[in-house]
């Protein structure tokens, strides 16, 4: 009899501290921003409910103790708050879905990211992790049948939650994409799960088909040159200081054949939204919960990819980094990009320049390439000078990030002279397309939550090197809109 009862009050003491597990993080769900609503949906909290559970369970059969999986349920929990409200502050968005993709680029490059970590928080973090090594080490319970009701605890929640989500209200939750409005409304754990869902059934679209078209309005270009520069944005609109005007922009803007603001959905990051529009020139409507990141569904899309769109010319990517960033090594061949050139191909950061290779040096590698080509060529560059973390610029008399942004944006102003008056000097018919992926989010002097465009111009230069202006035309444009308008100024408008 004692047995007996020792092994129900074992079940009520473990169903008491199940309860205590889901209201705790029910409570760390409400920590995560935005929080406008005043409180989570009734579906969103039974979502969580069942995915908690699930992870307790899993955490049992792995460790033997309930007390061990109560606390690695909450770690989890508590990553997930702290690393989603850092990217909003940050990025002006909760965590999402396809994040989880660039754990690897986290490994392999953590200074894109530790940054939006505070320091503290970073230390914080490597302490945790040691004594969590430790602890998990000293509380494991070599006990079969207590891993065993773990696997079964996790077998029965995620059942429940499969059964769950295929239920009509669970089928009809988020049905478009609003990542902040649904992490408000569901969590953020439910609303990863949901949007990953629906990601996961998108089918890709049917191969491109070009409509008629009537014939240019010039000559078509024989040099095709599109730069993608590292948070190039105005620094006259971003500071609201008409002093801070760049002189090669401004230039460009009044020679263009056409010029405007890029509205790019990104704020601070997201480099391959801008530049998956502008290649493969689908706006984010059209893509539904792949907008976050298209990358990852590219290749399936690759007829509308510009080389692709463009035929009979020779199409090179060119990016001063490493290429297997973003899978651009396996996207870029199906888009139809003949070769890539990655960091090796462009003269290395001089001593004392920064981390990264210059834009002076990717316009160089452009022109070199331009003046090599036999025949019509597409170029596509992107730019990395300009990246962040941004240092302290000491070379005022007060430090500052301002200072540091200004001067390497100046850079990227510079390219864009070097580029225009290169591609002149081509004798040859050219267009050069310049546009900026993304404001910079710089802590304290750009931060999410205002504007988010960046400028572009299209400059069309003859083949006696002449800057043709045409209408001067500005058009304010999505990046898959520029994308058509580089169609558009190749091949000419839809008849």
């Amino acid at each position: 009899m004692n047995g007996s009862a020792d092994a129900v009050r074992a079940m009520i003491d473990d169903g008491w501290a199940i309860a205590v597990l889901l209201v705790a993080t029910v409570l760390l769900d409400r920590l995560i921003r935005p929080r406008e609503l005043a409180g989570r949906s009734l579906a969103g909290t039974w979502l969580l409910v069942c995915m908690v559970t699930a992870l307790h369970g899993l955490f049992v059969a792995l460790f033997g103790s309930g007390l061990v999986a109560a606390c690695m349920v909450l770690a989890v929990q508590a990553v997930l708050v702290v690393a989603s409200n850092a990217k909003h502050a940050v990025l002006g968005e909760p965590l999402l879905f396809p994040d989880f993709a660039m754990i690897r680029s986290i490994v392999n490059h953590p200074e894109f990211y530790w940054s939006a970590v505070p320091v503290w928080q970073r230390i914080a973090a490597a302490l945790t992790a040691c004594a969590l090594i430790v602890t998990l080490a000293y509380l494991f319970v070599p006990d079969p049948a207590t891993h065993a009701a773990g696997l079964a605890l996790c077998g029965l929640a995620v059942g429940l939650l499969w059964l769950t989500l295929r239920t009509a209200p669970f089928r009809a939750l988020a049905p478009t994409p609003d990542a902040a409005a649904d992490v408000d409304r569901h969590g953020l754990g439910p609303t990863l799960l949901l949007y990953w869902r629906r990601w996961r059934r998108m089918p890709d679209p049917p191969p491109c088909v070009d409509p008629p078209r009537l014939p240019p309005a010039l000559p078509t270009p024989d040099v095709i040159v599109i730069v993608q520069c590292e948070s190039f944005a105005d620094p006259a609109e971003l500071f609201a200081d008409p002093l801070l005007a760049l002189p090669a922009l401004e230039q460009a803007r009044a020679d263009a054949w056409q010029w405007g603001q890029l509205q790019v959905s990104g704020f601070g990051a997201y480099t391959m939204r801008a530049e998956y529009g502008v290649l493969w020139g689908r706006e984010e409507e059209a893509l539904g919960f792949r907008r976050y990141d298209p990358f990852l569904t590219a290749i399936g899309e690759r007829s509308y990819a510009l080389p692709h769109r463009i035929p009979g010319r020779r199409s090179l990517f060119l990016h001063p980094h490493d290429l297997r960033f973003y899978g651009r090594d396996r996207i870029m061949p199906a888009a139809g990009f003949d070769a890539l050139l990655g960091e090796a191909h462009f003269a290395p950061p001089p001593a004392g320049g920064g981390r990264y290779v210059t834009d002076a040096a990717v316009a160089d590698t452009i022109l070199v390439e331009a003046r090599a080509a036999a025949g019509p060529m597409l170029l596509y560059a992107v730019t990395i000078e300009n990246h962040g973390p941004w240092a302290p610029d000491d070379t005022g008399e007060t430090p500052d990030l301002r200072g540091s942004y200004l001067r390497l944006a100046r850079h990227g102003d510079a390219m864009l002279a070097q580029l225009r008056d290169g591609l002149a000097a081509l004798g040859r018919p050219a267009l050069l397309v310049f546009f900026g992926d993304h404001r910079p989010s710089i802590p304290g002097v750009a931060e999410p939550g205002g504007d988010r465009h960046t400028p572009y111009v299209m400059l069309r230069i003859d083949g006696a090197g002449q800057v043709v202006r045409g209408a001067n035309r500005r058009a304010d444009l999505t990046p898959a809109g520029l994308h058509h308008s580089v169609l558009d100024a190749v091949l000419g408008s839809p008849a």
